[in-house]
């Protein structure tokens, strides 16, 4: 029999105790560091720093923010070493995530690049997630056994947090639009009539729609762009800055300054 199982959470917040509180679940052996002393899980060793938490554990989660992932990996590197698996799961830049390979590299620990696909309360160690990078194999074999359902995407660090960000372009994007539009008609007394229509247009929703939106974009951009500059002088109207029909009507334009440079056929 091997050496039993030891993870390290570097990060203790919403997802960082969920997941570690399954881990404890499972009876795997859980250390947790994090900056806030009040931070804690049952059944987790916690422990006073990041050096401390990543001594000897097979694999250590990263899972703070991205604005401080690269101190955290810089800080724990020296104490790193081949046979560990250093997995960032915070959501970043692949650009960040290739900085934070690079860091680790020299240690000789396995990186993995993990992009989480859903929210993880309710979820925990279920969250759906996509893991690139020379780790992303182990990352599979080790967390992946344990229940969560990942998917690996690539030997390169970057590529699942391209996937995920692409992703969030559209989501974000689609909920900013759909929270602007319904405060609009909330204002204008139709506010149901129009949640409605978006529930049915969604429902409705296939890659033929997206095809349809796209082409149909391009095509028409000179009149989709005046119509949403009338749609962003309406939000004004009602005292809603129009912060996504302004993006859509600067897109519009972009697209039409594109098909007027291209050459005739």
């Amino acid at each position: 029999m091997g050496e039993p199982l030891v993870v390290a959470v570097l990060g203790l917040g919403e997802a960082g105790s969920a997941i570690a509180a399954d881990l404890v679940g499972l009876g795997v052996r859980v250390r947790g560091y994090d900056p806030i002393p009040e931070r804690s899980v049952a059944g987790l060793e916690r422990v006073g720093s990041e050096l401390e938490a990543v001594r000897g554990a097979r694999v250590i989660l990263s899972v703070n923010w991205a604005r401080v992932a690269l101190e955290v990996a810089r800080t724990v590197a020296p104490a790193l070493g081949p046979g560990q698996l250093f997995a960032d799961l915070n959501t970043a830049a692949p650009a960040l995530k290739r900085s934070l390979a690079a860091v680790l590299a020299p240690s000789g620990a396995l990186f993995a690049d993990v992009a989480l696909m859903s929210p993880v309360p309710g979820k925990g160690l279920r969250t759906p997630a996509l893991v690139s990078g020379p780790g992303a194999a182990r990352f599979v074999e080790t967390i992946g056994a344990l229940g969560m359902p990942v998917e690996p995407v690539g030997p390169e660090a970057g590529a699942a947090a391209a996937r995920k960000l692409v992703r969030s372009v559209f989501f974000k994007g689609m909920a900013a639009a759909v929270g602007e539009a319904l405060e609009a008609a909330r204002r204008l007394g139709f506010e149901q009539e129009t949640k409605q229509n978006i529930a049915e247009t969604l429902a409705a929703a296939d890659a033929h729609l997206v095809d349809r939106l796209v082409e149909g974009s391009r095509r028409h951009a000179r009149r989709r762009r005046e119509e949403m500059a009338a749609a962003a002088e309406m939000l004004k109207a009602l005292g809603i800055t129009p912060h996504m029909a302004q993006a859509t009507e600067a897109w519009l334009a972009a697209l039409l300054e594109q098909s007027q440079q291209r050459p005739a056929e």
